[in-house]
C-alpha cells in the first residue's frame, strides 16, 4: 500500500466570523476542505480522527484554537485520507 505523510498546520481562524453557536462545527469543515484540497480527494473521502475532533471541541463550540497541526495519511489504493493528531 502506497501512502504519503505530510504534515501540516492548518489556519482556522476563518471561524471568527462565524456565529459563535456554530465555530467548532465550521472548524472541522475548515479541516476536511483543508486537507481535501491539498491531498487531491473529494472531501468524502476525508476521515478525521477522534483526537483531532477532541482538540478542535476542547475549550467548547465558542472557542476552537486559531491553528491546528495536524498529520495527513493518504493512501492511494482507496483514494482516501486520515487526518491525526502528530506524535
Amino acid at each position: 500500500m502506497a501512502e504519503k505523510e505530510m504534515i501540516y498546520n492548518i489556519p482556522l481562524r476563518d471561524v471568527k466570523n462565524i456565529p459563535r453557536s456554530r465555530r467548532a462545527n465550521y472548524a472541522i469543515k475548515l479541516v476536511r476542505s483543508f486537507v481535501a484540497r491539498h491531498m487531491k480527494v473529494d472531501e468524502e473521502n476525508v476521515w478525521i480522527d477522534n483526537q483531532v475532533n477532541e482538540k478542535i471541541w476542547s475549550r467548547g463550540i465558542e472557542k476552537p484554537p486559531s491553528k491546528i497541526t495536524v498529520k495527513v495519511i493518504k493512501f492511494e489504493e482507496e483514494d482516501s485520507v486520515e487526518v491525526l493528531m502528530p506524535e
